[in-house]
């Protein structure tokens, strides 16, 4: 079956930033007294800027203290990675690929919104996107299957007809949880990282080549 929509994880899916994103959490976390390597922040690299620091340092800041933290860190993360900023190649080609074959698209992240439109407003793709969903819409970040789910409900299909591109183990975990295939793109992970996950239907390092329609 043809998927109806497809739903974008942002960073090291569409574009090619996670290393930016780790490098700064790494430098804060251990700033704030948390003492560990690039691996584990690697590691924690997932879910809402609050979540991430109450994992490192349980009880040390408020939720509120915690969110202005994670809201500093990516104000400054955009200004950082702006004079990078652009997409994973092929990607744009794909996009307007599968907008003209009519398939309904979404962004579902765990960044904030700022993120979701620097990228969206910064390369002028917003047109593509039906729906953004952002760590501020759901209540559940991932690997919760919410940001998903959420996503499918707005465009209006069932979970079995989107498929997910994601990059992240927890990506492709709450993809699972929310009974979606996945395209992995390996842009920071390696492909036998993902063993044990049934939805994967392809790897790719880009989207290079990559036909919208003949994805199932």
């Amino acid at each position: 079956m043809q998927a109806k929509a497809f739903l974008f994880d942002l960073n090291g899916t569409m574009i090619d930033d996670m290393h930016y994103h780790i490098s700064a959490w790494h430098k804060i976390l251990n700033d704030l007294g948390a003492n560990i390597t690039y691996e584990e922040s690697k590691a924690n690299c997932y879910g809402k800027s609050a979540e991430l620091i109450g994992r490192i340092l349980p009880g040390k800041f408020t939720d509120e203290e915690a969110y202005q933290i994670g809201f500093d860190k990516e104000a400054a993360y955009r200004e950082m990675f702006r004079p990078h900023l652009k997409l994973m190649p092929g990607l744009d080609a794909f996009l307007e690929k599968a907008h003209l074959a009519g398939i309904l698209m979404a962004i579902g992240s765990a960044g904030i919104m700022p993120n979701l439109t620097f990228v969206t407003e910064g390369l002028n793709i917003g047109h593509y996107f039906q729906t953004l969903v952002s760590a501020d819409d759901v209540v559940n970040s991932k690997p919760d299957p919410e940001t998903y789910l959420t996503c499918a409900k707005r465009l209006g299909v069932q979970p079995s007809e989107c498929i997910v591109f994601e990059d992240a183990l927890k990506g492709v975990e709450s993809a699972q949880r929310a009974g979606m295939p996945c395209v992995v793109i390996t842009s920071i992970h390696e492909a036998a990282e993902f063993a044990g996950f049934d939805n994967i239907i392809r790897f790719i390092k880009d989207y290079e080549g990559l036909n919208p329609m003949q994805l199932s």
